[in-house]
């Protein structure tokens, strides 16, 4: 119970922008004064939280300020994207110390990548010149399925010869450090929930647009991980059932209508691309950079492509508003940029019409604060979400 209260103590003075003082945090998180002095004494012996000046107007003695303290706590990020692995190391009010990136190298195993990414972790931590003493662990967003108990990734559809991979186990041998590990839209989730702002808070659904689609849940401030780690995958909701067929058999999932390859290819036969020379291929991002250039400067056929995607991804979405009643969708995720000017214009409208409770709340949406870089970033958030947030399930007995 004592860790769990220390937790909420950290957890408030985190949200609060401006830091709070003891007795408001007191009030805010209803524990006694002497209980929260004592934790204080704690936090501040551990150099969790410093006091960060006073402040007071009128009678009465001015407060002393807590908030966290930057270099009290460090953790790692890794994200495997099929074509790319980043890497961060953040502080623990979330600022980016030092990131880097990686090609993945599709060409060796699996478990000879991982030596690779846990070379590349305890390179960071040196050139950073942090004490390593501080480094509470590393997280890994990875795209999944994944088995979340195991700590295993599931042969993502992205990533061929990756079939059960020891992923948390392997990385966590190979860098001394404890590892957490998560797929890529629960990492983009808890990143927003760590950087603050008008998003952090309440429910959301977190639309996460990469070389697939996926959604982060996140409800009255917890994330909805799942009985086995997997919530969120919406590739098989149906958005055109006339459309193309999909490996599940049926037709018309937003798999295989919104993916950014997908659309690429509906440029290509429209003429607003041009097929690539297999000898020199660009990449996907190259080719969605230009899609969005040719949308921006009023190529009709681009403008359709990307607005009739949109078209089909706010009803995958409101799937999920309507089914959790959330406050608002948050966008990001590495191929987010390009989608943002149509998906922005759109989208809104589209979720307020399907919207189920439009006579009650409005469903906004917003990009994510995380910007392009945001998977690294959230996995590193795993780390510091699992080791600063509160959670009801630390409050059970352990036999």
């Amino acid at each position: 119970m004592g860790d769990y209260n220390l937790m909420v103590i950290l957890d408030a003075i985190r949200r609060a922008e401006g830091g709070l003082s003891r007795v408001e945090l007191s009030a805010a998180v209803g524990l006694a004064p002497q209980t929260v002095s004592n934790i204080c004494r704690r936090l501040l012996d551990q150099d969790l939280i410093m006091e960060a000046g006073k402040e007071g107007t009128g009678p009465g003695k001015p407060r002393t300020m807590l908030r966290l303290k930057p270099s009290g706590m460090y953790a790692v990020g890794v994200q495997i994207d099929p074509a790319v692995t980043s890497f961060a190391l953040l502080d623990v009010v979330g600022n980016v110390v030092l990131n880097s990136a990686l090609t993945t190298d599709a060409s060796i195993p699996p478990e000879a990548f991982v030596e690779v990414m846990a070379a590349e972790v305890l390179r960071l931590i040196a050139d950073s010149g942090v004490d390593a003493e501080r480094v509470a662990g590393v997280g890994v967003a990875t795209p999944g399925p994944v088995d979340a108990a195991a700590g295993l990734v599931v042969s993502p559809p992205h990533l061929p010869g990756w079939t059960r991979v020891a992923l948390r186990d392997g990385l966590a041998r190979a860098t001394g450090l404890p590892v957490v590990m998560d797929k890529d839209v629960t990492a983009a989730a808890v990143a927003e929930m760590w950087s603050g702002g008008p998003n952090a808070t309440g429910s959301f659904v977190f639309l996460y647009i990469g070389t697939g689609l996926g959604a982060g849940l996140v409800f009255n401030d917890e994330v909805m991980r799942g009985s086995s780690g997997n919530a969120g995958e919406i590739g098989h909701i149906i958005t055109d059932p006339d459309g193309p067929l999909c490996d599940c058999g049926r037709r018309g999932c937003v798999k295989v209508t919104c993916m950014p390859e997908t659309l690429v290819e509906q440029a290509q036969e429209r003429g607003v691309l041009p097929v690539d020379d297999p000898q020199e291929p660009r990449s996907l991002h190259e080719q969605m950079a230009a899609l969005a250039a040719a949308a921006e400067h009023g190529n009709s056929a681009a403008v359709d492509v990307l607005e009739f995607s949109a078209q089909r991804v706010a009803r995958a979405i409101s799937a999920l508003t309507n089914l959790l009643d959330v406050e608002r969708v948050v966008a990001g995720g590495p191929f987010w940029p390009y989608l943002e000017p149509t998906y922005l214009r759109v989208i809104p409208a589209l979720l307020d019409s399907l919207s189920a409770t439009r006579t009650v709340h409005e469903i906004g949406l917003t990009s994510a604060s995380s910007g392009r870089d945001g998977g690294a970033i959230g996995a590193a958030c795993l780390v510091l979400e699992s080791t600063l947030s509160p959670h009801a399930a630390k409050l059970l007995l352990q036999g």
